[in-house]
């Protein structure tokens, strides 16, 4: 309990009631409340000694091997995954010093369970640490998110092999080439390859009924294989001068390509001699194209990965440039979270496990060995990889062990070499720039909407909004949508959508009552049956901020709902379209009881509801459009039966809410449709039993 003289300010006079005695002074109030204080911090220490002291047991009975080690809060959710080569000697280093009110302090004061594993080596260690990272998703260490698999070029199975953009796993029915940064990389390449060795791109169904050659082989994409303008032979021939090409030996394919035009000329072949010669300039102009020569800059590798790493503002930046078959491909820029964090933590070395030192290794270095750690462990790795910062030598082992060969990790390379570190090093420089005057954007839209909904002073960060929307086509596969903003960004990843059934169609109201209760009812029951307990307040907890797409009516509506879940109104804001519907003349509406809000049009709190909402209408408009065709599909016996025309069989669908609502009608309520005889809702009714 603490008395804060601005909120409760020391009594003016006594009350009638109670004697002089029986009141205490303002000082003595206060030195009740810091006395008071000082027992709650006394008896949460005490509280926690016996924990302290069982995790001390666990430590020093930990053994002198290779393993990794877990750090778990009470809730058990993981706070922190690490590897040591001596377990005991590694984790011990966490409770033999106070760490104050630092970040590692935080952490070990959160800790209330330790996990440990113990294995073989310590390159088996950097696999399970990094498995573990990826899956549990540690609050303090750093983790690489990118759901997205690298793409590939791809030569199918087929006798005449499709030259095709691929993304995903890699299986021995094809031949692949990659992987490659981007996308737009993969696309370059295949429209490169269309040019000079000209395969065929086209889904092998289409290749199959193709009676005459198609646009691309007038164009000169393509030899039109699939009505035998060019031989099996002769195909495989250009395909591996292709493989030939996308493995870096240009040269040769060149010299091939040569040869074949003089054998042509020789036989006075002269048409085919041509179309060697158009292959050759083609291959020719591509290869000048190149503004530097990665083989010569690479310093003859061909299979070259290039990483800088730029930390700065508390976010980090790992820019990734390949080059493959000699060919620089492009780079990707990627964005790990949790750095500030995790890099915090920065433990001794390995030989030295005693102590935490806290400048042994940078932030850069860490976010590199992370990158390099969870990128190429489990996966393929060039010979040779060219990075900014020193890296840690037991990794490097670790990395060749996985891949089984010599690698090499270069980290101040010198000559060609330098080119490409230093053109990555400005990529990444560009890129956390630009990410970092983005989020400064964001957070600025997000404060001016804390201000203007009363949340000044709140942890901006954690500030999350809920907008739902309802959508439907005339009643048809009604759709609400939820969507979130939380950490200044939409959390596509938090979105949903409800099927809203039961209802009738049209009523707005009754699907924003309905979704609603479906969202929020588990939630507030589960916060009143562990109201006391921590959980309630971390892992469960309200949004700060339910918008709703609407105005008066459909704010009413919410209200009802949370004032029956007994949750604050205050949180409940509608958005309701301005005069003549126009962007930018919204008004906020208040549950509570406050008057109406209008922005200026220009107001960046303005702009980011005005994107949620969009978010949100897009989100239930896309849900709505899927149903509506599914369902559709499914209402094509309407059509089916004599005397139900368009009208009638929209009459119908709106009417019921759709098709499962014509299913379960019975002949009365179909008849009572405007233009439904009796003998057709029969008719109607026995069509779907």
């Amino acid at each position: 309990m603490t008395v804060d003289p601005a909120v409760n300010p020391p009594p003016s006079s006594l009350d009638s009631d109670l004697g002089a005695a029986q009141l205490l002074t303002w000082e003595q109030e206060r030195e009740r409340a810091t006395q008071m204080e000082a027992e709650e911090v006394a008896a949460l220490i005490a509280a926690a000694r016996p924990l302290r002291e069982r995790l001390l047991a666990e430590v020093a009975a930990l053994p002198l091997l290779p393993g990794v080690y877990r750090f778990l809060d009470a809730r058990g959710q993981v706070l922190y995954v690490g590897k040591a080569k001596l377990l005991r000697r590694r984790v011990s280093s966490y409770f033999q010093r106070d760490h104050g009110g630092t970040r590692i302090g935080l952490m070990v004061a959160r800790v209330a369970k330790l996990e440990t594993t113990v294995v073989r080596t310590e390159a088996e260690a950097l696999l399970l640490e990094n498995t573990l990272i990826k899956t549990l998703d540690p609050r303090f260490n750093i983790l690489f998110r990118d759901d997205k698999s690298y793409p590939y070029v791809r030569f199918s199975a087929h006798r005449f092999a499709r030259l095709s953009y691929y993304r995903g796993a890699v299986d021995k029915r094809g031949r692949y080439f990659g992987p490659f940064p981007n996308s737009l990389a993969v696309r370059q390449t295949i429209e490169l390859v269309q040019r000079v060795f000209r395969l065929r791109t086209c889904e092998d169904a289409v290749f199959n009924h193709r009676s005459r050659p198609c646009l691309l082989h007038q164009i000169r994409r393509c030899s039109a294989p699939c009505v035998g303008l060019i031989s099996e032979t002769d195909y495989d021939k250009d395909l591996d001068r292709a493989d030939a090409f996308l493995r870096g030996a240009s040269d040769e394919v060149l010299r091939e390509l040569q040869q074949r035009m003089a054998l042509h000329a020789q036989a006075l072949e002269y048409e085919r001699a041509a179309e060697v010669r158009d292959q050759i300039a083609a291959l020719s102009q591509v290869l000048q194209q190149q503004a530097v020569e990665a083989s010569s800059a690479s310093g003859g590798e061909r299979d070259v990965d290039v990483i800088a790493v730029r930390v700065r503002g508390g976010r980090a930046c790992v820019n990734f440039a390949m080059v493959r078959g000699g060919r620089h491909l492009g780079d990707r820029a990627l964005f790990p979270s949790h750095v500030e964090d995790a890099t915090a933590l920065q433990l001794g070395a390995e030989g030295d496990e005693t102590t935490v030192l806290p400048q042994e290794k940078s932030a850069a270095q860490q976010v590199l060995e992370a990158f390099l750690t969870q990128h190429y462990l489990g996966g393929e790795m060039p010979a040779l990889i060219l990075v900014n910062e020193a890296v840690d030598p037991a990794l490097v082992e670790a990395l060749m062990a996985q891949a089984g060969r010599r690698l090499t990790v270069q980290d101040q390379p010198r000559g060609p070499r330098r080119i490409w570190l230093d053109m990555c090093v400005q990529g990444a420089d560009l890129a956390l720039e630009r990410l970092l005057a983005e989020e400064g954007s964001q957070q600025a839209r997000t404060r001016a909407l804390s201000e203007v909904l009363g949340f000044e002073g709140a942890d901006l960060g954690q500030l999350r909004i809920e907008c739902f929307d309802i959508s439907h086509t005339a009643g048809e596969a009604t759709v609400a949508s939820c969507v979130v903003f939380e950490q200044h960004a939409m959390q596509p990843s938090q979105y949903r959508r409800y099927n809203i059934e039961g209802i009738q169609g049209g009523d707005d109201y009754a699907a924003m009552r309905q979704v609603l209760t479906r969202r929020y009812s588990k939630l507030a029951s589960a916060l009143a049956q562990h109201e006391s307990s921590e959980e309630s307040s971390a892992s469960l907890r309200w949004p700060d901020v339910v918008l709703i797409d609407g105005g008066r009516g459909q704010v009413g509506v919410a209200r009802e709902v949370f004032e029956s879940l007994g949750a604050d109104l205050a949180r409940l804001v509608g958005v309701e379209k301005g005069e003549g519907r126009k962007v930018g003349l919204e008004e906020l509406v208040f549950a509570d009881g406050r008057p109406k809000l209008s922005l200026n049009p220009q107001s960046s709190a303005l702009m980011l509801v005005a994107e949620i909402r969009d978010e949100a209408h897009r989100f239930a408009i896309t849900g709505m459009r899927a149903r509506r065709a599914s369902t559709r599909m499914r209402g094509s016996r309407l059509e089916d039966i004599a005397g139900v025309g368009p009208r009638k069989r929209a009459a119908l669908l709106q009417r019921f809410g759709g098709i499962k609502g014509v299913e379960a009608a019975s002949v009365e309520e179909l008849s009572g449709v405007k233009g439904i005889s009796r003998d057709l809702a029969q008719e109607i009714y026995r069509a779907f039993r």
